[in-house]
C-alpha cells in the first residue's frame, strides 16, 4: 500500500483525543509542541499521570471528564472545535484497549461522516491518517512510516536514516533557503506551483538548451532559477554542507557575469577549508582509529605533534598525499611552535583546504585540544573531532596493570606533572583505594615524590610504574616503588613519551617477588604490520 505522505500545519487546531495510555501522552506533548490545542476525552473516574495535570493546570490542555463519552462522541465532534470550522473538532486521536473494537470502528464511521481526519491506535484499518517515526533539526524534517507494520521499525529504521545525513543539515536548509529567497527579490521569480522551473521537480526544462545570445529578460529569470536548481541537484551534498551564502553569492555572481554558459560550473565555487582535530593513540597502528586512518588519508595538510609515533606517520601517502609538517616544541618553545601550528592551520583552511591536527593519545586529555577547538571555532572554522586511544589508558594495559580491581582500586585519575609555565601542578591527597596516572611528570620527578609523601599523605611503598613509549616496539615498563623513584629515573634513564601509574593495582599482576629495587620488561609483543594496514 502506498500512501501519500504530507507535512500538516495543525497550527491553532483542536485536536481530540479519546482515551489515555502511554502513547496519549506523547501525543499531547507532539500537538503542544505542533502549536496545536489538545483536548482529552476520559471517563470521570480515570486518574490522571501529574505530568498530563500539569499541563492541563498550565492552560496547554484541555481535560473532559466523562463517564458516558462513548454515548456523547458524536457531541464532542460537532461542537468543541474552532469556531473558523463551525465547531467541528480539526483531528481525532483514539488510544483504547483492543476489546473495544466495537466502539472504535463507532468513532471511526462518525468521523468519516463528518470528513474529521482520525487515527486509532493499533488499528490501522480504522484510520484515515498515521503519524510518521520523526526527526527535527531546525527547519528540516524527516519522516519514516511503514504503514502499520510496526512503529519500532519505523524508528530504527530513521535512525539509520539521520545516521547518514550531515551534522549541519539545518544550516543546509537555511544557507539554500535564504540564497532562494535572494533569487525570488533580486529576478522577481515567484517559484509558483506548476511552473516548469519549479526547484521542486525535475522536468524537461531542468537541462534544456539555453540560448547564448538575445534573450529575454524572461528567459534570464528561468535561467537563474535553474541555476539554484542546478546547484542543489548536482552538488554533493556532504560538499553542500560546508558552502556558506557568501560562496553561494560567489558562483551565483560569476554565472551572471558569464551569461554564455548553461550549467553551473559547481568547480568553480570557492571551497570552505575544513579542519579535523585527531588523536593518533599511544604508538602502535593496532591503536588507530578507523576515523583517524580515513582523515590521515583525505588531509591536505598534516600538522602533527612531535610524540605522534613514527609508525603513524608511516601512514601517510608519500605519492600526491598531503603536506606533513611536525610541531617544532622543543624545551622552551612551546608556546611559539603552538602558535606557529595554529597559523599554519589558519592560513591553510583560509585557502580551502582540509587540514588535520594530528595529536598523540586522545585530543581533549592534555592535549591542548579544547584551546585548538576555540581558536579554529572563533575564526570560523568548527572542528571535526576525533577521539584518540590515550596512553592513559593504553598504557596500564599493556604493562599488565588493571586500573580497577576489585577490593584493590574503585576508582581512576589522571593527572598532569607540569602546570602551566612549569608550575609544579595542585597534586592529589592519597587514596588507597585509587589508581592514579600521570602524565608529563617524569622529568620532573624528584620535585613531586616529596610533595606527595609529605604534603599529601602518600605511601613512600606504594607500588608505582613508570610506561615509556606505551606500544611502540621499544616500549619499557619500570616497576617500583614510589620512593626509588628518583634512583629509578637516575639509572635507567628516560625514554619518551612516558607516564607514571601508580597504585596497589600496580601489583595486582605484576608482584616483585624478590624484592628488587626495580625491575625492567623491555617491548610490546602485539605489534603489527603496517603494510597490512588501507583505507577501503
Amino acid at each position: 500500500m502506498t500512501n501519500l505522505l504530507a507535512s500538516l500545519n495543525t497550527r491553532g487546531e483542536k485536536i481530540l483525543l479519546v482515551g489515555y495510555s502511554n502513547v496519549t501522552n506523547l501525543r499531547i506533548n507532539s500537538i503542544i509542541e505542533s502549536n496545536a490545542y489538545p483536548i482529552l476525552l476520559i471517563p470521570e473516574e480515570f486518574d490522571l499521570p501529574s505530568s498530563v495535570k500539569q499541563q492541563a493546570s498550565n492552560g496547554k490542555l484541555q481535560v473532559i471528564n466523562d463517564s458516558d463519552y462513548a454515548s456523547n462522541i458524536e457531541y464532542y465532534l460537532r461542537n468543541i472545535g474552532r469556531n473558523e470550522v463551525d465547531n467541528i473538532i480539526d483531528r481525532v486521536f483514539v488510544t483504547l484497549p483492543q476489546h473495544q473494537r466495537d466502539l472504535k470502528e463507532g468513532i471511526f464511521r462518525k468521523c468519516q461522516r463528518l470528513r474529521i481526519p482520525i487515527n486509532i491506535t493499533d488499528s490501522p484499518e480504522f484510520c484515515t491518517f498515521t503519524l510518521l517515526s520523526s526527526y527535527n533539526q531546525g527547519d528540516f524534517q524527516l519522516g519514516v512510516t511503514t504503514n502499520g507494520k510496526g512503529c519500532k521499525l519505523a524508528s530504527r529504521l530513521k535512525r539509520e536514516i539521520v545516521h547518514k545525513l550531515p551534522g549541519d543539515i539545518d544550516a543546509i536548509c537555511d544557507k539554500v533557503g535564504e540564497l532562494r529567497r535572494q533569487i525570488q527579490l533580486e529576478d522577481e521569480v515567484s517559484f509558483e506551483i506548476g511552473d516548469d522551473d519549479d526547484d521542486s521537480v525535475n522536468t524537461h526544462k531542468f537541462n534544456s538548451l539555453v540560448h547564448e545570445f538575445n534573450q529575454t529578460q524572461e528567459e534570464v529569470k528561468g535561467r537563474r532559477n535553474r541555476w539554484l536548481s542546478q546547484i542543489v541537484e548536482y552538488y554533493p551534498l556532504s560538499k553542500l554542507a560546508t558552502l556558506s551564502i557568501e560562496d553561494l553569492r560567489f558562483a551565483y555572481d560569476k554565472h551572471k557575469r558569464n551569461d554564455n554558459k548553461q550549467r553551473i560550473d559547481v568547480d568553480s565555487i570557492p571551497k570552505s577549508g575544513k579542519i579535523a582535530l585527531v588523536g593518533s593513540g599511544p604508538g602502535s597502528v593496532a591503536l588507530l582509529t578507523l576515523g583517524a586512518l580515513q582523515t590521515i588519508h583525505q588531509a591536505d595538510l598534516i600538522l602533527a605533534d612531535k610524540l605522534v609515533p613514527q609508525e603513524v606517520l608511516d601512514l601517510i601517502p608519500k605519492n600526491h598525499g598531503p603536506e606533513l609538517f611536525i610541531a617544532r616544541k622543543f624545551p622552551g618553545n612551546a608556546e611559539r611552535a603552538q602558535e606557529e601550528l595554529l597559523t599554519m592551520g589558519l592560513e591553510a583552511l583560509e585557502k580551502g583546504k582540509f587540514v588535520l591536527r594530528l595529536k598523540q593519545g586522545d585530543p581533549y586529555i592534555f592535549g591542548r585540544g579544547g584551546e585548538e577547538y576555540n581558536y579554529f571555532a572563533q575564526h570560523g572554522y568548527e572542528p571535526i573531532v576525533i577521539p584518540g586511544i590515550s596512553s592513559a589508558l593504553a598504557a596500564p594495559v599493556v604493562a599488565g596493570i588493571p586500573m580497577t580491581h576489585r577490593d584493590v582500586a574503585d576508582q581512576v585519575l589522571i593527572c598532569t606533572g607540569t602546570g602551566r609555565k612549569g608550575a609544579v601542578p595542585n597534586l592529589p591527597s592519597f587514596d588507597p583505594s585509587r589508581t592514579t596516572i600521570f602524565l608529563m611528570a617524569l622529568h620532573r620527578i624528584v620535585d613531586l615524590v616529596p610533595v606527595l609523601v609529605k604534603e599529601k599523605g602518600w605511601s613512600p611503598n606504594l607500588p608505582v610504574a613508570i610506561v615509556e613509549r606505551a606500544t611502540c616496539p621499544d616500549q619499557r615498563v619500570i616497576r617500583t616503588t614510589l620512593e626509588k623513584l628518583g634512583d629509578v629515573v637516575e639509572s635507567c634513564g628516560s625514554r619518551p613519551p612516558g607516564l607514571l601509574v601508580t597504585g596497589y593495582a600496580c601489583e595486582v599482576i605484576h608482584k616483585n617477588p624478590t624484592l628488587k629495587n626495580w625491575l625492567v620488561s623491555e617491548g610490546f609483543q602485539y605489534n603489527f604490520d603496517n603494510s597490512k594496514i588501507s583505507v577501503v
